[in-house]
């Protein structure tokens, strides 16, 4: 093979090579270009979300709606299942039309007591000593109710016992020694859940009177008849 005809192969060959390349780089840059215009499935806000409100939820009210977008306009982190959003809680305002991304939320069980937060029920400490707070044995989501004794106002002021509340949800009991949230002044705290109705009945109670709180039933608890006790109904009243 003479000189000429040697470099005349390799230059061919190059050719070949280079047209090779253009040919794999156009075939790649148009696959990435249909990609990118790809229409793609993403879930956006039905309408402003304040935050606070579970995944779930927003699923359960249709807070979410499903749209196509171009990949390319796809934010990082949406969501392409509800499902993503089971045991998350929205952190942050989402407003109408905004790409649902998880960024936005946070896990559920992070946010405590707010996350257990719902509708009309308003959290309230409850002060008070180891037992009336029922230290050792409360525990976060039993269930209590409230007896209250009050001054009864009149010529002849007279103490009277009743339930005043009914069937609380404990969100936080306080603790088993009761020394970690015991102050020095013996008292300790739990935190009930109270719808907003009844927020100013049981404060009225813990600026007016001595209450204790009693655990209900885990289940099949039943509530019977309001009975108020004094001393006339004390002495009146015998065992049975």
């Amino acid at each position: 093979m003479t000189y000429r005809v040697r470099n005349l192969v390799i230059a061919i060959g190059l050719a070949l090579v280079a047209m090779m390349l253009t040919l794999f780089y156009v075939t790649n840059y148009k696959r990435s270009v249909q990609n990118s215009t790809a229409s793609v499935q993403v879930y956006v806000a039905s309408r402003d979300l304040r935050p606070g409100i579970s995944g779930s939820d927003l699923v359960k009210q249709q807070g979410l709606r499903a749209e196509n977008v171009r990949r390319q306009d796809v934010v990082p982190g949406a969501i392409s299942n509800p499902d993503q959003l089971s045991n998350l809680v929205l952190a942050g305002p989402l407003f109408a039309g905004e790409q649902v991304t998880l960024r936005r939320f946070a896990d559920a069980a992070a946010q405590g007591i707010r996350s257990q937060l719902k509708g009309s029920l308003r959290a309230v400490q409850v002060a008070g000593d180891p037992n009336q707070l029922l230290a050792g044995t409360l525990t976060a989501g039993d269930h209590v109710d409230v007896v209250a004794n009050l001054r009864a106002s009149g010529a002849i002021q007279t103490n009277s016992t009743r339930i005043v509340l009914r069937n609380l949800t404990v969100l936080s009991a306080p603790t088993d020694s009761a020394v970690a949230k015991v102050s020095s002044g013996g008292t300790t705290s739990a935190i009930l859940a109270v719808p907003d109705t009844q927020v100013p009945r049981l404060f009225y109670a813990m600026k007016n009177a001595d209450l204790t709180l009693v655990l209900r039933p885990v289940s099949g608890a039943t509530d019977s008849a309001d009975r108020v006790e004094n001393a006339d109904t004390m002495l009146r009243g015998g065992s049975r």
